[in-house]
């Protein structure tokens, strides 16, 4: 069970959200702790077992994550786990569901936590309340989202 989850309604087909979502690539557009992501070991594209670098940021302090794309199901779910080195951090999740009368879906996006106690309690001492901070930036991530896709769909 995800320890954050948060919804949006966007006024765009399923297909365009998830396309948006699922080029982790642009995730630096929506998120405002994830500056930018690249994938790695010949990865061009969100598929399950795809894996990814993030270059994160909060202020001044710098990091640098691993992902692993566990899920892709075109227009409809998308879940990765991230990682910094070989312990497990996080993951995360985005469903979308299409309206039933209309073009637009409503997107979940999920977030758990991985971190062991030892873990979690040197980066809370870093980076501050990690519950806190995802449940806002989720709520960033998803407003952005939905500007950037409601933008694309009316042009």
């Amino acid at each position: 069970m995800a320890d954050l989850r948060d919804t949006i309604h966007i006024d765009a087909p399923a297909p365009l959200v998830y396309d948006l979502v699922s080029d982790l690539t642009r995730m630096g557009e929506w998120s405002p702790e994830c500056e930018r992501v690249s994938w790695r070991g010949g990865a061009t594209e969100a598929v399950k077992g795809a894996q990814f670098v993030g270059y994160n940021r909060r202020g001044t302090l710098r990091w640098i994550t691993f992902g692993k794309v566990t899920a892709a199901e075109k227009g409809r779910h998308l879940a990765f786990d991230v990682f910094i080195g070989p312990a497990a951090i996080s993951h995360w999740e985005y469903f979308i569901v299409p309206d039933v009368d209309g073009p637009g879906c409503t997107v979940a996006e999920e977030w758990t936590d991985r971190r062991a106690a030892a873990s979690r309690a040197i980066s809370e001492r870093i980076l501050g309340d990690r519950r806190s901070l995802n449940k806002s930036g989720i709520r960033q991530t998803l407003a952005a989202l939905k500007r950037s896709a409601e933008g694309q769909h009316h042009r």
